[in-house]
């Protein structure tokens, strides 16, 4: 899919805080993880990006703050969205994986499908069915119980069955692969070491992406392979990297991760389920287990992320409810898919006598809440109060016009006061035109004409004229001056004429896009705060630099084409909108 670079790239933007949250919120729902590793695989300061490949299929990539693809989801497919093996690496388990031999890794990643003579192993306790996504990894001679890193991203093809019958024709329909067009627009890191599978499905990863071993104390002795061996053929050699090094344990006995879920669906059901109406239910016991268990854990069990139903006594979810349920606590019923949660007990003995605590769902409402405040203290900035101004100026002779027409000639005049002054000294002088009142006789009053004309205009063009361009020629022949009022900042009165800051989107070398900011000075913006706001916000890197000529104006660079999100910012600061130019030089005419 990703056999040529990406076309009509769009802009990047950095997602709002909502938009992760709720992005996040889909990935864990999903992918049945844990709210502390939907945090890794969903990072703060994510950027989104609209893409087509070469073959014209639209889609939507989601970049890390360093700049590696970490999802990505295409319109043909309802906007499912599919991790990059960026992100597989972080966590090896996401997706069911089948292996191949080395042999077949290079053909994967010329962007060829997984056929059925090249699987080895399939996951022997998931129930797969195509087109369900699934990971592709090395296979290790000799250790079946390890694999490599995932190396491609594809759907399931054919069911099991006709897998592990073997024959011919396709196993899996590739998406996405190591050293693809999608990944080397990021880091183009090299895959980490192997992953011993463990018996629950696979190795959990820290955020490095290096292959940790976190073991659940009793579990050890127990068999780990959770794979099964297709067709036995000898496929040749692989040559794994040595295994990393395995991250600390952490210990937690089975009947305390039971412990722990139970605790969570009472502190659900005191805090939040016994409050919801009866249409509220029946709630899917999957939707049940991500919404009302997971993030009722209590806080601090992010540090142990196998405390989930695959680690727990229990083993699977639906043996779980059923406990519950006999126990009178909720009630369940039996369908297929899944079970539903059909009601919950709020007046239980065990609910009413649970002692209340700080959940991981009351540490995210916290954060939420703290997030909702500060975009609220941005959306209140008072924007800043910008006056245009002008002063008579005497050696171009705007000085005379006031002193004769007995204004204040040193006094400093907004547009508005210009025009009544005009008005003023025309209708003092009868010089409003009689057929029409909107001229100006401007040739019957020698001061006036001496104001309007140009070296080119001659007596006969200047006989009379709209009193607008009046008032616009005089303007020209006075100094220009500026006023800016900023919230908690002093009043800043300037001379010269005041110019919009300008954002502008260059190609340089090539194919890379630029942002250029400049002329923010005025606008009480130092260019080292410009650059370092813009490089968190954007997620890129920016540079400053003098402009020629100018030592005391500066351009701000911003990797990539940001004008959105510069323009944000200016707003964000109380920069007017129309004290903003923006061009995109990128597009081709």
């Amino acid at each position: 899919m990703f056999k040529k670079p990406l076309s009509n790239l769009k802009t990047s933007a950095p997602l709002r805080s909502s938009d992760r949250r709720k992005l996040k919120q889909r990935v864990i729902a999903t992918y049945n993880i844990s709210p502390e590793i939907g945090d890794i695989l969903v990072p703060e300061g994510l950027m989104s990006r609209r893409f087509a490949t070469n073959t014209n299929e639209q889609g939507v990539a989601y970049w890390s703050p360093d700049g590696d693809p970490l999802w990505f989801s295409l319109a043909k497919d309802g906007d499912e969205l599919i991790p990059t093996v960026y992100t597989l690496w972080k966590k090896y388990d996401l997706l069911p994986c089948i292996t191949t031999p080395a042999a077949v890794i290079p053909v994967l990643m010329g962007g060829a499908d997984l056929m059925i003579p090249g699987v080895v192993q399939i996951p022997s306790s998931q129930t797969l069915v195509p087109p369900q996504l699934v990971a592709i990894a090395q296979y290790i001679k000799d250790c079946p119980t390890t694999f490599g890193a995932p190396l491609a991203v594809g759907r399931l093809a054919v069911d099991l069955g006709k897998l592990k019958a073997g024959g011919k024709g396709k196993a899996v329909h590739l998406l996405h692969s190591w050293k693809d067009c999608l990944f080397n627009v990021g880091s183009k890191v090299d895959p980490p070491g192997v992953v011993e599978v463990q018996e629950v499905g696979g190795s959990k990863e820290g955020a490095e992406g290096q292959a940790a071993e976190t073991v659940i104390a009793g579990e050890q002795d127990e068999p780990s392979a959770e794979v099964q061996e297709v067709g036995g053929t000898d496929f040749g050699e692989g040559n794994p990297d040595p295994p990393a090094d395995p991250a600390p344990r952490h210990l937690v006995q089975q009947p305390q991760v039971s412990t722990i879920l139970r605790n969570a669906v009472l502190q659900a059901i005191r805090g939040t389920l016994k409050s919801l109406p009866t249409s509220s239910f029946p709630v899917p016991a999957g939707t049940f287990y991500s919404s009302y268990i997971l993030p009722y854990r209590p806080a601090g069990t992010s540090e142990y992320p196998l405390i989930d139903i695959k680690h727990s006594t229990y083993k699977s979810l639906a043996a779980f409810l059923k406990v519950l349920d006999k126990q009178g606590i909720l009630t369940i019923k039996d369908m297929k898919p899944e079970p539903l949660v059909m009601s919950v007990a709020a007046s239980h003995s065990e609910v009413l006598s649970h002692t209340p605590y700080v959940s991981l769902r009351d540490i995210q409402l916290k954060e939420e809440k703290r997030e909702k405040r500060e975009e609220e203290e941005k959306a209140k900035v008072q924007e800043m109060e910008i006056k245009e101004l002008w002063k008579p100026h005497a050696p171009s002779g705007s000085g005379r016009f006031f002193s004769e027409g007995g204004f204040d000639s040193s006094a400093l005049y907004t547009y508005a006061e210009l025009k009544a002054t005009v008005i003023k000294y025309i209708t003092a002088r009868q010089l409003v035109n009689a057929h029409d009142q909107s001229y100006v006789n401007v040739s019957q009053d020698e001061v006036l004409l001496n104001i309007v004309a140009g070296k080119n205009d001659s007596d006969e063009s200047l006989e009379f004229l709209k009193r607008e361009e009046v008032v616009q020629k005089l303007s020209e022949k006075m100094q220009n001056w500026y006023e800016i009022r900023a919230e908690g900042r002093e009043p800043l009165l300037r001379k010269g004429q005041l110019k919009p800051v300008s954002i502008v989107a260059k190609t340089r070398q090539g194919r890379r896009a630029n942002t250029l900011v400049s002329g923010f000075e005025p606008f009480l913006l130092e260019a080292k705060e410009v650059a370092e706001e813009l490089r968190r916000i954007c997620a890129g890197s920016t540079g400053v630099s003098s402009l020629p000529g100018k030592a005391v104006r500066s351009e701000v660079l911003v990797q990539g084409k940001q004008i959105k999100a510069v323009t944000d910012f200016l707003l964000s600061r109380g920069v007017p909108k129309k004290w903003i130019e923006t061009a995109d030089l990128t597009v081709k005419k």
